[in-house]
């Protein structure tokens, strides 16, 4: 019989990243079945790569890159971890079905040591819960106390959507065989004009950029979402930096995309050069958008050049996972 309370306290999540790749690293580095910085995790997940940008730089930008139930398998099944995710609609009729299952799922995944990422929003992690009060104990990464969310509210939030996943064993993949991988999926999103078709306000990848740039031009955007959008993209891109400074040690052809990365960090320094306080909060600086601008169309040049030396190193190499169809994946729409 499961245990009446639960709290996982090796288990800590803090906002550094995506809020996926922040959740995932937090549940996997608390059981032990990922070791290493999380700029690591982030590249070999392919969460790193992942650049999306709404038209009018709504901050759901940042979370919208697609179906997450295939992008957040992809991020686990490389770095061989078992997951299993279940979301939907909150007005399914069958809603309060899979919501009841779910909390029996996630209190066994806590039993066993093993939180559950859940959606807030942003994304989060499930460390504990409670019988006795019917809640479970859920981090933000914003804050050390913990945020609490009864069973029978599980899964309800200002979205339409509700999502939860969860992890289990794992199996050894070769380091280079993991670098590998998230040098193709890094082409893979690059060359992804648009990850929730037929959703065409929403652009990934290369075609971020134009989207991105487009805003600025024409000043029609969400002032809070730009900065934070631009937040997340100088975070990423400095966790690209880091990871391939490190693979260029196994791949030294990586060196040149790696001196691209490095490029681009250092040209996005000094935060308060692009922002300014307004409101208890920060918007993009008017005065710095044309330089901004200028900054984002030189960082597409670079991370073009960067992706034509990820695509000469993958084809020297074998790849079942692309060139045998499976069942589901990449080959089918998402």
């Amino acid at each position: 019989m499961p245990m009446a309370e639960v709290i996982l306290r090796g288990l800590e999540m803090k906002r550094e990243s995506k809020s996926f790749t922040d959740s995932l690293y937090a549940v996997l580095t608390g059981a032990g079945l990922f070791s290493g910085p999380k700029y690591r995790l982030s590249a070999l997940s392919g969460m790193a790569f992942i650049f999306s940008v709404h038209e009018r730089l709504l901050p759901l930008s940042v979370t919208a890159y697609g179906e997450w139930g295939t992008v957040h398998k992809r991020a686990a099944d490389s770095l061989g971890i078992f997951t299993v995710t279940d979301a939907g609609r909150t007005r399914h009729p069958t809603f309060k079905k899979y919501q009841q299952d779910a909390v029996k799922w996630i209190k066994s995944s806590l039993d066993r040591g093993l939180g559950a990422v859940y959606w807030l929003p942003e994304f989060g992690v499930i460390h504990g819960y409670d019988d006795a009060d019917r809640i479970f104990y859920v981090q933000d990464g914003y804050s050390a106390e913990s945020k609490i969310v009864l069973y029978d509210n599980f899964g309800i939030n200002f979205t339409p959507f509700w999502y939860a996943q969860m992890f289990g064993g794992k199996v050894d993949i070769g380091e280079k065989d993991m670098v590998l991988e998230a040098l193709r999926m890094a082409l893979d999103d690059w060359e992804t004009p648009h990850p929730v078709p037929p959703n065409r306000s929403i652009a990934s990848g290369r075609k971020a950029y134009s989207y991105f740039i487009h805003a600025l031009e024409q000043g029609d955007f969400d002032s809070f979402g730009a900065v934070y959008v631009w937040d997340a993209f100088r975070g990423s891109r400095t966790e690209i930096m880091y990871f391939l400074q490190e693979a260029s040690l196994m791949f030294p052809g990586l060196q040149e995309a790696a001196a691209c990365y490095e490029q681009l960090a250092g040209m996005m320094e000094q935060p308060e050069r692009w922002t300014v306080s307004a409101n208890g909060g920060r918007t993009l600086s008017q005065e710095s958008i044309p330089a901004l601008i200028g900054v984002l169309k030189e960082a597409e040049k670079l991370e073009e050049r960067a992706m034509g030396v990820f695509r000469s190193i993958s084809v020297q190499y074998p790849d079942l996972k692309r060139s045998t169809v499976p069942r589901w994946g990449l080959h089918t729409a998402r």
